[in-house]
């Protein structure tokens, strides 16, 4: 099934919208609705994306992260993160 770019386009910008509404309206640090409208945006981006290269051959200069367990991010401390270079990896301090 081949989605119109334009058609895209307005649900990502309604989806950025409802976004915002729901930053700028959160009880809490980890409202369940800030995560719900973070999802449908990253839905929504991935699937205009998808359609401005299908349609046009073209993409968007953004790119979605995959999402790392915190579990790994907890793994790091100070010295690791001290140790990166430049371009995010990690030194070897032993050679």
């Amino acid at each position: 099934m081949t989605v119109d770019p334009r058609a895209a386009l307005d649900r990502l910008v309604a989806a950025l919208e409802a976004h915002y509404a729901a930053v700028v309206s959160k009880d809490d640090d980890d409202d369940p609705a800030v995560d719900d409208a973070y999802d449908v945006l990253a839905d929504a981006f991935e699937v205009y994306d998808d359609a401005l290269g299908t349609a046009h051959g073209e993409a968007t200069p953004f790119y979605l992260a995959e999402e790392d367990d915190d579990e790994d991010d907890e793994d790091l401390d100070e010295d690791d993160l001290d140790d990166e270079d430049d371009e995010g990896e990690i030194e070897d301090d032993d050679a």
